[in-house]
């Protein structure tokens, strides 16, 4: 489970793909563009963290854009994300 920080909090669900993370959900509400937002892993320039009351995580993309997420379980997504994105690296 997840939120998306964007105009406000945004339910939804994240994937961890083999090429990417990518945020779902099916609210009307939210603006079609962060409806299926895939952030590619090779697009992805650094994650950073905060904690508020949940673990905040923001990806920051190598073209300037940043996506903040309420991230429920930290420590599970870092060792997933850790595992796909390096995949086939040396």
């Amino acid at each position: 489970m997840c939120s998306l920080c964007r105009n406000g909090i945004l339910g939804g669900a994240l994937y961890l793909e083999n090429e990417a993370v990518t945020y779902k959900t099916t609210k009307l509400t939210v603006d079609p563009q962060y409806r299926n937002l895939i952030l590619p892993f090779k697009e992805i320039r650094e994650i950073t963290w905060k904690r508020i009351v949940f673990p905040v995580a923001t990806f920051h993309m190598k073209n300037g854009e940043e996506y903040t997420l309420l991230i429920f379980n930290k420590s599970r997504f870092i060792r997933y994300y850790r595992e796909l994105s390096l995949k086939g690296e040396p």
